[in-house]
């Protein structure tokens, strides 16, 4: 499959998901930005870069020129009055007004600054609903008043991890370049192929069995919630099918990912080493934190097969431009 070279920027990197999928697509990383030091220890292994602390602290106009702008941002809510409202009233409005003060700002910021050619943002699947609409409103209104063109889907990652993990991904090209209707396409899901049992451990160490006072803990807040009418438990996984979301939580207990054993042992959760299979990343990144820290890390990456045929797609409008790499 031919590769278009590009270069791209990483914010919010975590430990890299974004990184991954996007030198896979054929992108040279120029800048990268994350601000928690664990992840940092892991970037730093898995790259040989340290990435840039706090993106509140970075002057845009000093990030490397990029066609690729990468951010897995975090969600937050909107304080100003809504976007419809001040419309209404005749009020100017673009980014700055409406999302000061949130670290999405910053994302818009620097995409005014350097003006990327696109724009490749992921988030959770309630980004949509989130604050009842108004975030994701916000967003695209902020999107448009800096002449970009979004495309948006929710993927669900289990087409290419045995996983349901369903994200967010929007694609922005600058309306400058590509005109008003930008011929982009999400990829069409690659057949599953992968079960929970092909990412698993041969011989996992015993302490990641849990306990028996754990399992009789979770056996009864299960029991408890069922009698209620509620769906709360654990989740006890079909190895031959796919599992429910690792989340950053895992750590704590495990209970959304257990794995039987059989022969009267309890349950166990993922070993690191599977929390990281479980998201798409490779045996040969080495883990290099504490079990806490992986799974924390793990939890929150961005899955990079996912990224990488998104990305995929993206670049190939940069085609026509003849975009060279320095």
């Amino acid at each position: 499959m031919s590769q278009t070279p590009f270069t791209f920027i990483d914010l919010f990197a975590g430990i890299g998901g974004f990184r991954i999928g996007l030198e896979r697509a054929g992108g040279r990383c120029v800048f990268t930005s994350e601000w928690d030091k664990h992840s940092q220890k892991t970037y730093r292994a898995w790259f040989g870069d340290v990435p840039h602390g706090d993106i509140r602290a970075i002057d845009p106009a000093s990030i490397p020129d990029h066609q690729v702008l990468a951010a897995g941002f975090p969600c937050q809510p909107f304080s100003i009055a809504g976007v419809s409202k001040k419309n209404s009233l005749g009020r100017a409005h673009g980014f700055k007004c409406d999302t000061q003060g949130t670290l999405f700002y910053n994302v818009a910021t620097i995409a005014e600054v350097k003006r990327p050619a696109i724009l490749l943002l992921e988030n959770v699947k309630n980004l949509l609903s989130h604050d009842k609409g108004r975030t994701f409103e916000v967003i695209s209104e902020a999107l448009d008043s800096l002449d970009y063109a979004m495309r948006y889907q929710v993927i669900d990652a289990s087409a290419w991890v045995p996983q349901h993990r369903e994200r967010i991904f929007l694609v922005c090209f600058d309306r400058q370049r590509f005109g008003p209707s930008p011929a982009f396409q999400f990829p069409t899901p690659p057949v599953p192929h992968l079960k929970v049992r092909d990412i698993l451990e041969l011989q996992p160490e015993p302490k990641y069995t849990l306990s028996d006072a754990l399992w009789s803990y979770l056996q009864e807040y299960a029991k408890r919630h069922r009698e209620k009418g509620n769906g709360f438990g654990f989740g006890l996984t079909n190895l031959d099918g796919i599992s429910r979301t690792l989340s950053a939580r895992y750590h704590k207990d495990g209970s959304e990912i257990l794995i039987p054993q059989g022969d009267g042992k309890n349950p166990r959760r993922l070993t690191p080493r599977e929390a990281a299979r479980l998201q798409g990343f490779d045996d040969e990144l080495k883990i290099v934190v504490s079990d806490t820290q992986a799974y924390r890390q793990f939890g929150n990456a961005v899955v990079p097969p996912v990224v990488e045929s998104v990305a995929r797609e993206a670049v190939k409008l940069l085609e026509p431009l003849s975009v060279k790499v320095n």
